[in-house]
């Protein structure tokens, strides 16, 4: 590349270690910069060989091209030929790719990668984590990324995985990488009302699986009582594999001391009852056909907005088509800047809202947004999401406030992904019953 001479740098230790390092460089000395620059007469001083081209087999690639030299670049746009054919040879190449800060090609705000990005094995981000590379195209250019400060960064500049989600700072991150939350032992002297009661009204006719998972990680998520509402003629006296559930007709629900899961499965029979879900539950996730009902809606919209000004939490939990349908522009869009996506959806609606897919991303309101890096593509399988809204409310039934609540939830969710056994295939149904909360 042509900034700070990284790469050039890196072939001078190499050749000092004994190894054999070839530079190929796009750059030229006479428009290089300061550092760059003398990062070069380094190398060749202590004997680095230069090339016009790359050698045709290497046993280790560093993609020192761009690093975080390329913020944005318009991806209609394909780069010159020359580099173009660099970056394919490294695609191509057998051997292990190791990008400095950034894969030449991913933009470091957004997680896009053009075409013509590099796939790396492994990035070493240097002074501070980009968010790029935990989301939308990021997980899949970078590998297995590791970083090191350089000494200039303080521990909150990138949070800190050892404590609750961590609030802004004066550093002023444009935001936090998900860690693990703390464990609060339940105290012995509780009960069951003490952990709220989460309803969940979806599961209209063939669709019923989907209220059934979302009401079975509630519950193995820790909330007191789980009840379920079918809609559209959709009933159930008893699910004998998951007893603990409790059938309720929507109308004896008692929705204002009820923390609701609404629209896994809800089909169109949903529409008619989030007008009142939305005046009365104090506490509300809004999933699936229940987004896609509010995006059609400017009333809707409006109770959705109003539910902040009267301190009832809210999650809205999209993927990227339904967070196109609220935005009303299309996919592609949301995905080319996720989040800024989130960010408007959560500044639009007043609410916190968890925009899925990978490195899912969580905005709310007075908070930075926060990335999450667990889970795979696993999770890529029917009902993950009903799982993942069930959890979310058991944390808001017990307790936690709506941020904290998506924050915790989304981690855990992509966290037992992550840690799924052997080759077995996952399935929505034991997700449910791996995703919990002690």
């Amino acid at each position: 590349g042509n900034n700070g001479g990284d790469g050039m740098l890196a072939a001078m230790h190499l050749l000092r270690w004994g190894k054999n390092p070839v530079v190929s460089w796009l750059g030229s000395i006479d428009h290089a910069p300061a550092e760059a620059a003398t990062a070069y007469h380094c190398a060749v001083q202590a004997g680095v060989s230069f090339s016009q081209h790359p050698p045709d087999t290497f046993d280790l690639c560093i993609d020192a091209l761009f690093g975080i030299g390329m913020v944005s670049r318009d991806s209609t746009q394909p780069p010159k030929p020359r580099l173009s054919d660099w970056i394919a040879r490294i695609n191509q190449g057998s051997a292990p790719v190791l990008a400095i800060d950034l894969p030449s090609g991913l933009l470091a705000d957004t997680g896009v990668a053009p075409k013509e990005t590099v796939r790396a094995h492994y990035t070493l981000s240097l002074l501070t984590l980009k968010p790029g590379l935990f989301t939308a195209n990021g997980r899949d250019a970078a590998g297995q990324v590791w970083f090191d400060d350089l000494g200039c960064s303080s521990k909150a500049a990138v949070g800190n995985a050892d404590s609750d989600i961590p609030r802004s700072s004066g550093d002023a991150p444009s935001a936090w990488l998900l860690g693990p939350t703390r464990q609060v032992a339940r105290p012995h002297a509780s009960h069951k009302g003490s952990y709220g009661d989460v309803a969940v009204i979806g599961g209209a006719a063939g669709m019923t699986g989907a209220a059934l998972l979302a009401a079975t990680s509630a519950l193995y998520g820790g909330a007191g009582r789980v009840l379920v509402a079918l809609l559209d003629g959709a009933s159930m006296m008893v699910d004998t594999a998951q007893p603990e559930l409790m059938f309720r007709g929507i109308d004896d629900l008692d929705l204002a001391h009820t923390t609701v899961v609404c629209g896994c499965g809800g089909g169109d029979a949903i529409r008619s009852h989030l007008s009142k879900i939305m005046s009365v539950a104090p506490r509300v996730v809004i999933d699936a056909d229940a987004i896609n009902a509010i995006a059609i809606e400017a009333q809707l919209q409006h109770l959705l907005k109003a539910r902040h000004a009267r301190r009832r939490a809210t999650v809205l939990t999209p993927h990227p088509l339904e967070a196109a349908r609220l935005l009303g522009v299309s996919t592609a869009d949301v995905q080319a800047d996720r989040i800024g996506a989130a960010r408007q959806l959560c500044e639009r609606f007043a609410c916190t809202v968890v925009l899925k897919g990978s490195g899912t991303v969580i905005a709310a309101p007075g908070e930075v947004p926060a990335i999450n890096a667990t889970g795979n593509a696993r999770l890529a399988t029917a009902g993950t999401g009903d799982v993942l809204a069930g959890m979310i409310a058991a944390e808001l039934a017990r307790g936690a406030d709506a941020f904290s609540a998506a924050c915790g939830a989304v981690y855990r969710h992509g966290a037992s992904a992550d840690h799924w056994s052997g080759m077995r295939g996952l399935v929505a149904r034991d997700l449910a019953r791996r995703c919990t909360r002690q």
